[in-house]
């Protein structure tokens, strides 16, 4: 009788993004080796590693950005080089550290840029915005019409996230997006992130090398290490691991 694998929320793994047997390098040097991940819908898989795991360069084979020496990235059950790259990237919402909001657009267009190319009207564009806004805790009425610069680090961190969310993608990647705000701020953000995952049922990949982070936010960690994928478990599991990489992670939080 097959085995069904089930996610931290119960429900069974349905293949949304899928590594398989994954390899790449630059040069002579191996930053993948034999990866291979499969995740569930609503999932939040947390990539832990130190640096130059490996971790981002995964996760940007994902949205096409980073392409495998060998092996097959899939993404709702089609391999990524069979995607048209415009129509992968808008199914995919992508928070990175450094926000990238355009400085020249209102926070409303910064929100709707990636709906507006997909032609919605002004109208959904304008409700999209105001209810992403209020979701994540900025008054629209205040925020709508501000401009990046006039924004804390925190609240430009969060109009990302508001971005990333805007055209309502099955799947959000998430690179360390929190790695440049306060220890409070990064507590909220982390709070709102798993509030907005679960809500709306986002599958999410997360990239970070903090294990506090990790532990807090992952339905699963893929715990990396010199490129290759040597752990795959539940938080709860992670603690209990007596692989000597995990047991480095959490000797840091003493």
């Amino acid at each position: 009788m097959a085995v069904r694998r089930i996610t931290a929320y119960g429900d069974p793994l349905n293949g949304i993004v899928e590594f398989r047997d994954v390899s790449y390098s630059v040069g002579s040097h191996a930053v993948l080796r034999n990866f291979s991940l499969e995740m569930g819908q609503g999932e939040m898989v947390v990539l832990l590693g130190r640096s130059g795991a490996g971790k981002t360069s995964a996760l940007k084979m994902v949205n096409a950005l980073r392409v495998p020496d060998t092996g097959v990235v899939v993404v709702e059950g089609k391999p990524v080089a069979e995607w048209d790259e415009i129509r992968l990237r808008r199914r995919i919402g992508y928070v990175i550290q450094e926000v990238g909001l355009l400085p020249h657009l209102t926070i409303e267009r910064n929100i709707a840029l990636i709906p507006e190319l997909e032609g919605w009207s002004h109208e959904r564009l304008a409700k999209r915005a105001y209810m992403l806004l209020d979701l994540l805790g900025m008054p629209p009425d205040l925020f709508l019409h501000r401009r990046p610069h006039e924004l804390s680090g925190g609240q430009r961190q969060r109009v990302g996230v508001a971005r990333a969310l805007a055209a309502d993608p099955p799947i959000l990647l998430l690179d360390e997006p929190f790695g440049a705000v306060d220890p409070v701020t990064r507590h909220d953000l982390q709070e709102l992130l798993l509030m907005l995952t679960r809500q709306l049922k986002k599958t999410a990949l997360f990239v970070t090398h903090d294990v506090r982070e990790a532990l807090k936010l992952a339905s699963r960690i893929a715990l990396m290490h010199e490129g290759q994928l040597v752990m795959v478990s539940t938080p709860a599991d992670f603690i209990r691991s007596d692989h000597f990489e995990a047991r480095a992670f959490l000797a840091s939080l003493d």
